[in-house]
């Protein structure tokens, strides 16, 4: 089984993810945000797969904080669309799509269990 991840190559989080599903003979191809920018059509697939923007986008991190307000009020999908292709480092890492299609953010326990 191969997984299709995102994130960033120097986030720990994203790090800890590659050890773990490397430990468990999980095949994963990689693409860092920062490198490969996501396309429109992945965000919103992205967003509808995972239930929302506010799923996606992280509102807790330096570069959500970061943002003008104007960016950060009257948020909907499409501004939120715009602010991930703009600033990846905003999509919830590591993003994994899953062979069944679908796709989880972040790497808790509950995300661990499938594998």
């Amino acid at each position: 089984m191969t997984l299709k991840a995102y994130g960033l190559k120097k986030c720990s989080t994203c790090q800890n993810a590659l050890a773990y599903l490397g430990e468990k003979k999980v095949g994963v191809d990689f693409s860092d945000y920062s490198v490969d920018k996501p396309t429109k059509t992945q965000v919103v697939k992205w967003m509808k797969a995972v239930g929302g923007w506010e799923k996606l986008i992280n509102r807790a991190g330096y570069t959500w904080r970061g943002l003008p307000e104007a960016d950060k009020t009257d948020v909907t999908e499409a501004k939120a669309v715009k602010l991930a292709m703009e600033h990846t480092s905003l999509i919830r890492r590591p993003l994994i799509e899953h062979a069944d299609g679908t796709v989880t953010v972040g790497f808790t326990a509950k995300v661990k269990e499938l594998f």
